[in-house]
Order: structure tokens, then C-alpha cells, then sequence
């Protein structure tokens, strides 16, 4: 009995299998092909925005489009926060070899609550990053929110660098010193546009957005109140590519000091305050790097003179849980402030760790900076005049 079963059972799938094969060679029928339609063309009416006017038909694309758009990917930071983040590029002046210079930025503005234009703080990627990744691993939005200030990010090109690397160690019109002044340009526009405090525009950067902010704040004094440099490398020791990853890594061979007085006259220059924050672990850009700077901003602030020798001043050192902060006083005024943050590597401190190049560990960088920002301004009409465009 059982072996009559498996004799049906094995003929039944014998004929699903073999049906199931003709199925699949079989050819399918062909669809009847549909009758073609002339279509009649219809005139197309142009889409305005909301609050837009009418416009004539041959208006061309570009006055259409606004001056800034809002980014429809918005990094978290920016999403916490209950201001405005909008992206657009800036038509800068030619520089050496490029006669079209566009620089792409975002530009975060808090709710306006008072009449008093807003401060400005601008800040600059480091490689590897762009300018949403910037907002969201610093999380300086939220504290643009709770003090009221604006925060611009420039971004540097793909096309002019594949990692997106700052090129601080080249001060050509064609390297570092045109992507400064293409940021000079940038901070113009948005500080005319907007209607921002040009007395209280602050400066900060990561990395190689640190040495950029460096080289700008050597370069243009007049338009900035104070400079924040995060994991930043001594300047005026680079000139190429090869020399910056020595300096990065071992710091500079020449005296810093030497280094400043040979790009500026420091009899002339302005003065410019400065936060340094750098991880005592950092193996990518060397702790010895903030040591360095921070001889280099005492000179520049009058704190020591060309023998490192100081002039003026006094010295404030506390030992934190975080590592070891010093305070550089002059005039009852800190000028020069440094923070050695202890266990952290190449990241900016205190930040949203999710975000590459940013940790949790020491504290709240740009809580940190934010607070020596606000106690300086660069006044007069030399500050006001560095806007007009």
C-alpha cells in the first residue's frame, strides 16, 4: 500500500514539474500595440512661489531663484535649534587661475530678539568635513539660539581640494591666500545682507579650518574681534603639502616667535585675542603645535616681546579634571587663553561624538569659546570700515 502511494505521489510531481517547464518555454502573447495619440501641446504656465510677483515670460531662471535656500537636509544640531539654516554659494572676486569663484556656505541665524544687530561667528571645517557634519558634531547652533548670535560656515571646494582640506600652508592667491580672501568676501556679504554687529564678527576653526583661521586672522585683523584655533598648527612654517604634515606632526623647527615677526609688523598690528584648544593625545597635529601658537598670539597681543621675554601681563594656570587651562592677562583684559584637553585625540572636545573628528571627551568647546568671544570687540570705525564692501 505505502509503495502505490509513493508511485502517485511521485507522477503527480512528475506532471507540476514537467507543466511548470512548458509554462516557461512557452512564448507569452504579445500586447496589442496601443494606438499613438498626437498630443497637443499645451503652453506651460511659469510656477511662482508664495510672495512671489509675476514675472514676464522671458524672465530668465536666475532672478527667480532666491539668494538663499533652505537646506532641505539639515543636520541635527540644526534641527534641535529653532532658528533658520540656509545654504547658498558666494560669487567671490577671480583669484589666480579661476575667473568664476563660487564658495559654497550655510548660514544659521537664531530668532531675533532684540533690535541690537547680532554678533557673527564664523567657522571653518576641518578635512574630511563639510559644513552640516561642522554644525551638528560642534552643536554651536543651540548656543546661537540661547545668546543670540549668527553662525556662518564656508565650505571649502572638492574641486579645489578632494578631501576637502583648507590649504593654510600656501599663502598664494592660488592656495591658502585666495580661499582667505575668498572668505573675507564671503563674511562681507553676509555682515552687509544681514544687517550683523561688524564690531563683534568672531573666528574659529578645526584642523586645517584652524590653520586657515590662523592665517586670516594674521591677514586681516581689522575684521575680526577674536580667533578660536581647535587642533591648529603653528603658522608661517609650512609652504607646501610635505612640509605641513612634517610641521603637524613635530611642530615647528624655527622659533614661532621669529616666525610671526617675520610675516607681520607687530608694531602696527592691531592685536587680535585667542582661544587654543588642542587634545594632549592628538597625533595627527601635535600638541607642541598649541604651545607654539600660543607664544605667537602673545606676541601679537604685545604680551612678550621678540625674545619671548614678557612685557606685560601676568600668567593664570589651573589644573582641571579636563587637563590643564592658562589664561594669558593683560590690562585686566585676557587676551591669550589655552586648554590642554587631557585624554582627547584629534577631535574637537565636548562635542556629538557621532560626527567624525568630534568626541564627548573635555569640555564644551564651543561653550567654551563662545564665552572668551563675548568679552571682546574690535571698536572703531578701522572695524566698520573692513565691511564696506
Amino acid at each position: 500500500m505505502s509503495k502505490s502511494l509513493t508511485k502517485l505521489w511521485l507522477r503527480g510531481l512528475r506532471r507540476l514539474v514537467t507543466s511548470q517547464v512548458e509554462s516557461i518555454r512557452a512564448p507569452k502573447p504579445r500586447a496589442a500595440a496601443k494606438p499613438v495619440r498626437a498630443k497637443t501641446a499645451k503652453p506651460v504656465k511659469p510656477k511662482l512661489k508664495p510672495g512671489t510677483a509675476a514675472r514676464a515670460t522671458g524672465a530668465s531662471r536666475a532672478e527667480a531663484r532666491p539668494a538663499m535656500r533652505e537646506s532641505r537636509v539639515r543636520p541635527r544640531a540644526s534641527a534641535w535649534a529653532r532658528g533658520k539654516w540656509a545654504r547658498s554659494y558666494h560669487s567671490a572676486p577671480p583669484v589666480a587661475g579661476r575667473f568664476v569663484n563660487h564658495m559654497s556656505y550655510a548660514l544659521y541665524t537664531p530668532p531675533k530678539t532684540g533690535a541690537e544687530p547680532m554678533p557673527l561667528v564664523v567657522m571653518l571645517h576641518g578635512c574630511k568635513q563639510n559644513a552640516d557634519e561642522f554644525a551638528q558634531g560642534t552643536r554651536i547652533n543651540l548656543l546661537a539660539d540661547r545668546y543670540g548670535f549668527a553662525v556662518l560656515y564656508p565650505e571649502q571646494s572638492k574641486h579645489d581640494h578632494a578631501h576637502r582640506c583648507w590649504r593654510w600652508y600656501d599663502d598664494s592667491g592660488s592656495g591658502g591666500g585666495g580661499e582667505a580672501a575668498s572668505v573675507v568676501s564671503l563674511v562681507n556679504s553676509v555682515v552687509e545682507q544681514h544687517d550683523l554687529d561688524a564690531e563683534r564678527v568672531y573666528l574659529a576653526g578645526m584642523s586645517a579650518g584652524a590653520g586657515l583661521a590662523a592665517l586670516l586672522a594674521v591677514r586681516y585683523p581689522h575684521m575680526f574681534a577674536a580667533v578660536g584655533l581647535h587642533s591648529g598648527v603653528v603658522f608661517g612654517e609650512a609652504r607646501s603639502a610635505i612640509g605641513a604634515m612634517d610641521v603637524m606632526r613635530r611642530g615647528a623647527r624655527s622659533d614661532p616667535v621669529a616666525l610671526i615677526d617675520a610675516a607681520v609688523d607687530v608694531r602696527d598690528y592691531p592685536g587680535m585675542p585667542a582661544i587654543i584648544v588642542h587634545g594632549e593625545l592628538d597625533s595627527v597635529v601635535t600638541a607642541a603645535n598649541a604651545a607654539q601658537l600660543a607664544k605667537q598670539f602673545l606676541r601679537l597681543n604685545g604680551f612678550i616681546d621678540a625674545a619671548g621675554n614678557r612685557r606685560a601681563g601676568e600668567t593664570r594656570e589651573e589644573t582641571h579634571s579636563d587637563g590643564v587651562v592658562t589664561d594669558y592677562v593683560k590690562n585686566s583684559r585676557r587676551v591669550v587663553k589655552t586648554s590642554i584637553v587631557r585624554g582627547l585625540g584629534h577631535s574637537w572636545a565636548g562635542g556629538d561624538d557621532t560626527v567624525a573628528f568630534h568626541s564627548s571627551k573635555g569640555p564644551d568647546s564651543a561653550a567654551v569659546m563662545w564665552e572668551f568671544f563675548k568679552h571682546q570687540r574690535r571698536p572703531g570705525e578701522a572695524a566698520r570700515n573692513a565691511y564696506v564692501a
